[in-house]
């Protein structure tokens, strides 16, 4: 069972604050650590703070105009009929769970996701494959709206369109909504910033939560030194590892000599030529300092240094 709240004639604003209000479909995958551009971080800072996010990209901006392009070839494809739904779900049952789905289906107990993928991301989409965190989309809206079946369109731009039917599946269903709800509980209400998992989704979250100094600040280092230490040690494992790559790098090279590509039946390798431009800024801010004064950005970032004490 759930709540409709009907979303027609509200602004973005508006909407953005409501998807506040639960783990919508697009957040499942991040929620299961199972998204490589958003993670579990990105989706507790959206849900705590304060005012609504309403920024904005080109991704976004064409999938988002291209949906209805996307339904259609669905519709093409299936012989299938798909309608809007001018609504959010609330799962009553679950009521942390929240969704916003691109189409219902016409005649059968299902719903369509809609995605557009850009050329590079052809393989994630090959031999039948879905990308991991839009699988976790749409069990998510299957077990806040309780239909049986989602369907999932994309078009891959310039090279094709796929759709495939994910039927209902009582034990991930039952897992995805145990992992949003210990996650709801026990980060969001209690506001417990969920621990990092290294990937550089997290990082560019920590970055944005904390994104300045306070000057002179201090706080005592408890608990890291043993961190700190495994963290040298990687560090010498990854230089040696380095440098063994690049050995065999070297090696390819001298082999090569001036030819530009080779092969063999395994690879294929190419040692181009590539030019490169690049502005002389040193010149033009000694020779022009107004013209460089004009076009300096000054941008605040945070840089991390660790020394032994």
């Amino acid at each position: 069972m759930y709540e409709k709240i009907p979303t027609a004639g509200i602004s973005r604003e508006e909407w953005l604050m409501l998807r506040k209000s639960g783990i919508g479909g697009s957040d499942a995958g991040a929620v299961c650590g199972l998204d490589p551009y958003k993670s579990r971080m990105d989706v507790f800072i959206d849900k705590t703070c304060g005012v609504a996010d309403v920024q904005d990209n080109e991704s976004i901006r064409q999938g988002h105009d291209l949906e209805q392009y996307v339904a259609g070839r669905f519709s093409e494809a299936t012989g299938l009929k798909v309608r809007r739904s001018n609504f959010m779900y609330r799962s009553t049952g679950y009521p942390w769970m929240v969704a916003n789905v691109d189409r219902l289906v016409a005649g059968e107990d299902a719903g369509l996701e809609c995605k557009t993928a850009s050329a590079y991301s052809a393989g994630k989409w090959k031999d039948g494959n879905i990308p991991l965190h839009y699988l976790m989309q749409c069990y998510h809206y299957m077990a806040v709206t309780g239909k049986k079946a989602w369907y999932i369109a994309a078009v891959i731009l310039g090279k094709g369109f796929v759709y495939h039917k994910l039927e209902w599946d009582t034990g991930l269903i039952s897992q995805l909504v145990e992992t949003e709800k210990e996650f709801w509980h026990e980060n969001i209400i209690t506001g417990t910033m969920p621990e990092p998992d290294g990937t550089k989704a997290c990082g560019e979250a920590i970055a944005k939560y904390f994104p300045s100094a306070r000057k002179a600040s201090f706080i005592e280092l408890s608990g890291f030194d043993g961190k700190l230490d495994r963290r040298a040690e990687i560090i010498g494992q990854v230089a040696m590892l380095q440098q063994e790559q690049a050995k065999i790098e070297q090696e390819l090279k001298k082999y090569m000599g001036e030819n530009e590509t080779a092969a063999s039946s395994r690879y294929k390798v190419s040692w181009e030529n590539v030019e490169t431009t690049r502005l002389d800024t040193k010149r033009i801010r000694a020779e022009h300092p107004g013209i460089y004064g004009d076009y300096s950005k000054v941008s605040v970032s945070r840089r991390l240094q660790i020394k032994a004490a």
